[in-house]
C-alpha cells in the first residue's frame, strides 16, 4: 500500500509538474505581457494595437506603452504584432515560455518619394512583383475594370475621337476639341502616371503601361485622400490622384498599405482603405460646374452610409479564400469572411447588377380598359441606379398584346423617347442623368468635358423607387403582359457612333397572361 501511494503521488506531482511547466501555456493559451516603444526603444506609444496575428485577439498599450493579452489554446507559435498611426507593423514571435515582450515601432517616411519606381504586379516581372505572393488577388483584378484602366477602348474612344478599333472618327473627343492639351483624364484613368503630372499626362502616352494605371502597388501607396471636413465631399476640381495622399518610400527601403493590423513591416495599416472614402475621389466630381460622376455623395446620402455599409462591403465580398498570400510566402489562415475579394463587381458582372433592382407589377381591366402598374425599387445598390457615367440607362419596356399576339392600343401612360434606339415609341420609359450641350442644347450628349447642364435625372435612388402607370384598350377576353427593365451603358445611337457594344443586361422581367 504504502509503495501504491508514494508511486501515485510520484506520477501526480510528475503530471502538475508538466502541466505548469510546459503544457499550461498550450491547454489555456499563453499569457504576453509587454511594451510598445518608438524607435529610440525608450519613448512608450500610448494605444498602440497590439494583435496576435490571424487571430482576432487585440487590445491596446496603456500611458505606459503596456499591455497584456492571452493566445489562444493550442497556439505553438504566436506572432504579436503592434501598430500606431505613423509607424509601420512590428511583431515578434515569443517563445513557449517567454511572457514579456517589447515591440519597437518604426516611423512611416516623413515625405512622398516622387523618384521611387512602381512595381509591375505580375509575377514574371520582377522578384518583387505583387503576383508572386497573391496570384489570387492578382487574377481578380486583371479581369476588374481598375485592372482593365488604361487598356479600356471604350475609353480611348472618347478620348481619341474614334471607335473602338481605332479608326477615326468625325465626332466629339476630347483631343479633338481641346487640340494641344492632354486633360485631366489621367488623374483617375492613370494615376500611377499622373501622380507626379496631373494635368500633362497624354492617355495615349501610356496606353497599355500596368504601371501607369490602378494597380496593386499604387492602391497600397495610397496613405490617405482629402475631403472637406465641411461636407465630407471632394473638393472641387481635386479630381483622382490629386485629393490622395501617396506615400512612396526612399531607395531601398519599401512600404505598403492595407487593411490588415497584424502583418509586419514593411507593412503599415490603413483603416481608410476599407471605407468608402477610399473611392471617393474618382466617383464624385463635376466639371464646368456640372456634377457627372456621384456615386460616393450619392452613398453618402443614403441610408448605406448612415447603416455603415461601404463600396468595399458590395463591390468587393469575400470570394471564400482563407489566404490572402501563398503559405509558402508566409501566409497564414484567416476567416474567410475577413477577407475582401479584388473582384471589384460591376457593369460586367450581370448576376450583381441584377441584385440591385426589385420590380412589381399590378394590372387591373376595368370595362374594356388594362391599367398597368409597375414599381421600381432600389434595393441592392447604395446610390443610384445607374450611376456614375452619364450614358448609362435603365429602359422599362412594357409589351402589352392580345391572344394573337398583336400590340393593344396604348391610351395613357410615358412612351420610350426617340433617342433611346430601337425601343422608340414603345410603351415604357427611360431613367438615366440626361446631359443637354450648354451651347446647342443638343441632348442626351455624353461629352462632358465641353459644358453641359443636366436636362433630367429620372434614376433611381439608393432606397427609393419610381413608379410608371399604363393603359390599353383590351381586344378580346385574354391579353398577355411583357415588362422588361434593361440596363445599358450608353445611348444606342452614340454606341452605333463609336462602336460599343452595348453590353445590355436584363436586370428584371415578367409575363403576365391578363384574364377577366
Amino acid at each position: 500500500m504504502g509503495f501504491k501511494r508514494s508511486f501515485t503521488a510520484a506520477v501526480l506531482v510528475f503530471f502538475l509538474s508538466f502541466l505548469f511547466c510546459g503544457c499550461l501555456p498550450v491547454l489555456f493559451g499563453q499569457k504576453i505581457t509587454g511594451r510598445v516603444l518608438a524607435e529610440d526603444g525608450e519613448t512608450p506609444v500610448v494605444g498602440a494595437l497590439v494583435s496576435v496575428r490571424a487571430e482576432d485577439i487585440r487590445t491596446r498599450t496603456d500611458p505606459d506603452g503596456a499591455f497584456q493579452l492571452r493566445c489562444p489554446a493550442g497556439s505553438s507559435d504566436p506572432e504579436i504584432t503592434a501598430w500606431a498611426e505613423g509607424y509601420y507593423i512590428a511583431s515578434t514571435h515569443p517563445e513557449l515560455d517567454q511572457t514579456e515582450v517589447t515591440l519597437v515601432l518604426r516611423p512611416l517616411p516623413a515625405e512622398d518619394a516622387t523618384s521611387y519606381a512602381w512595381i509591375d504586379p505580375k509575377p514574371e516581372s520582377s522578384q518583387d512583383a505583387c503576383g508572386r505572393c497573391h496570384p489570387m488577388i492578382l487574377a481578380q483584378w486583371e479581369e476588374n475594370a481598375h485592372g482593365q484602366a488604361v487598356h479600356n477602348t471604350r475609353f480611348y474612344s472618347f478620348y481619341n475621337a474614334e471607335d473602338v478599333d481605332g479608326n477615326p472618327l468625325n465626332a466629339s473627343g476630347y483631343l479633338v476639341d481641346f487640340p494641344g492639351t492632354a486633360g485631366n483624364c489621367a488623374a483617375c484613368h492613370a494615376p500611377g502616371a499622373a501622380v507626379d503630372a496631373p494635368f500633362s499626362t497624354d492617355m495615349n502616352r501610356v496606353r497599355g503601361e500596368i504601371t501607369a494605371g490602378i494597380h496593386c502597388d499604387f492602391c497600397h501607396k495610397t496613405g490617405g485622400i482629402y475631403l472637406d471636413p465641411a461636407n465630407g465631399l471632394t473638393y472641387p476640381n481635386v479630381p483622382g490622384v490629386l485629393a490622395m495622399a501617396l506615400l512612396r518610400p526612399p531607395d531601398g527601403d519599401q512600404i505598403f498599405i492595407g487593411p490588415y493590423l497584424d502583418i509586419h513591416d514593411p507593412d503599415t495599416y490603413s483603416p481608410q482603405i476599407s471605407e468608402s472614402d477610399f473611392c471617393a475621389t474618382c466617383h464624385q466630381f463635376s466639371y464646368w460646374g456640372t456634377e457627372i460622376y456621384n456615386s460616393y455623395g450619392e452613398w453618402l446620402d443614403s441610408s448605406y452610409s448612415q447603416r455603415g455599409i461601404t463600396c468595399q462591403d458590395c463591390h468587393m465580398p469575400p470570394s471564400g479564400d482563407e489566404y490572402f498570400a501563398l503559405q509558402s510566402q508566409g501566409g497564414l489562415s484567416h476567416p474567410p469572411e475577413t477577407i475582401p475579394s479584388h473582384f471589384q463587381l460591376g457593369l460586367k458582372d450581370e448576376e450583381f447588377m441584377q441584385t440591385s433592382l426589385e420590380m412589381e407589377v399590378r394590372s387591373r381591366v376595368d370595362d374594356g380598359r388594362l391599367t398597368v402598374r409597375v414599381e421600381l425599387i432600389n434595393t441592392g445598390a447604395g446610390h443610384h441606379v445607374p450611376t456614375d457615367h452619364p450614358g448609362r440607362h435603365l429602359i422599362l419596356i412594357i409589351k402589352a398584346v392580345d391572344q394573337s399576339g398583336n400590340p393593344l392600343t396604348q391610351l395613357s401612360g410615358p412612351v420610350i423617347p426617340a433617342w433611346s434606339g430601337d425601343e422608340a415609341g414603345m410603351p415604357g420609359t427611360v431613367y438615366a442623368k440626361v446631359l443637354e450641350d450648354a451651347l446647342t442644347g443638343q441632348y442626351p450628349v455624353v461629352n462632358y468635358w465641353n459644358p453641359t447642364l443636366i436636362h433630367n435625372d429620372n434614376r433611381i435612388p439608393a432606397d427609393g423607387g419610381r413608379e410608371e402607370e399604363f393603359s390599353f384598350r383590351m381586344r378580346g377576353d385574354t391579353a398577355r403582359l411583357e415588362v422588361r427593365v434593361l440596363f445599358r451603358r450608353l445611348f444606342q445611337p452614340i454606341a452605333d457612333q463609336y462602336g460599343w457594344d452595348l453590353s445590355e443586361i436584363i436586370l428584371n422581367e415578367q409575363t403576365l397572361l391578363i384574364q377577366p
